[in-house]
């Protein structure tokens, strides 16, 4: 055999020598120091982590100092009392009152809007300058401040308002007190929220419709699907995202009203027939000057809605998983 192939062979019999191997650069590298990474952290974080600190956990820790204590600026000296305030709450029939007219608005609150935002996206998901004017018209009650709302719906809604002025037009001798009956003022304030919440939950709704992928209806109106059997099957599905939003941020707007109670009925008609708890709070705080019980109501409320908050968003939120 010669030269030529036994050098083929030598080729053939012996093993491919291996790639050298590189040193990963990653491994050869240094990590950075810590100290100047916290550095640029914190100065882009300690702005908001302080505006947090000074307006958000320092009020809830102050309030919840003084809820261990029966703090009256007017009647010194303050006094450690425990829990003592607390174990009054559950006895006070104000304040039970006062929990029973919250869980009540925010139900209807939560609902209603939900559903009726719901059925005005799927009418206004349409394209033209006639649905661009309606969603700029159910949306303008939204950006109207809540004082003002209240005012003018105190007025059409008073005895001898626009409303019943009308319904004793068309013959109705005894129209209904709307903000008069402890019976319906509750319902109407609820009414009144639900109107001005109902443009948010459109927006949010529409948002919602408008991701919803065009080739997707199209294939299950090919196999035959209805309309609300797309709306179901596709539609409803993709549309949890947008529930999660509305029903959180309706679920916490209508526990802490206020403004609506303050300026429509003042708590009233009767013994506290719209008085919610953030009404109960601000008046025993600053009407009756009773600070530490106050605070001890404003801290049970806040553990009921981070409770209540945490328990319905990871529902809806595992709901979204499974869809």
């Amino acid at each position: 055999m010669g030269e030529g192939g036994l050098t083929h062979l030598a080729a053939v019999v012996s093993p491919p020598v291996p790639p050298a191997t590189r040193r990963s650069p990653a491994r050869g590298r240094r990590r950075k120091p810590i100290l100047p990474r916290v550095a640029h952290f914190a100065s882009f974080g300690a702005p908001g982590v302080l505006v947090y600190l000074c307006f958000v956990m320092a009020p809830i820790l102050i309030s919840f100092g003084y809820s261990l204590t029966n703090y009256n600026p007017f009647h010194p000296p303050v006094k450690f009392v425990g829990l003592d305030n607390y174990k009054l709450l559950f006895t006070d029939e104000q304040f039970l009152t006062a929990l029973k007219v919250t869980t009540i608005l925010t139900l209807i609150v939560v609902v209603v809007p939900n559903v009726l935002g719901l059925g005005v996206a799927l009418l206004l998901d349409r394209k033209g300058w006639l649905y661009n004017a309606l969603r700029s018209v159910f949306f303008t009650p939204v950006i109207l401040s809540s004082v003002v709302v209240s005012i003018v719906w105190s007025r059409l809604l008073d005895d001898q308002g626009p409303l019943n002025s009308l319904l004793r037009v068309l013959g109705v001798e005894h129209p209904p007190g709307w903000l008069s009956d402890p019976d319906v003022a509750l319902y109407s304030v609820a009414s009144i929220v639900c109107w001005q919440m109902l443009g948010f939950c459109v927006v949010v709704y529409l948002a919602g419709l408008q991701g919803v992928p065009p080739e997707l209806l199209e294939a299950a109106e090919i196999d035959g699907a209805g309309p609300l059997r797309r709306f179901r099957a596709v539609t409803w599905p993709l549309l949890a995202p947008s529930l999660t939003i509305n029903t959180v941020v309706l679920l916490i707007s209508a526990f802490k009203t206020y403004d609506y109670v303050k300026v429509i009925t003042n708590g009233g008609p009767g013994s506290g027939a719209t008085a919610t708890i953030a009404f109960d709070v601000l008046q025993t705080g600053f009407d009756s000057n009773h600070v530490g019980y106050a605070s001890a109501m404003a801290v049970l409320m806040l553990v009921i809605v981070a409770v209540v908050t945490t328990v319905v968003l990871n529902f809806l939120r595992r709901r979204e998983v499974d869809l």
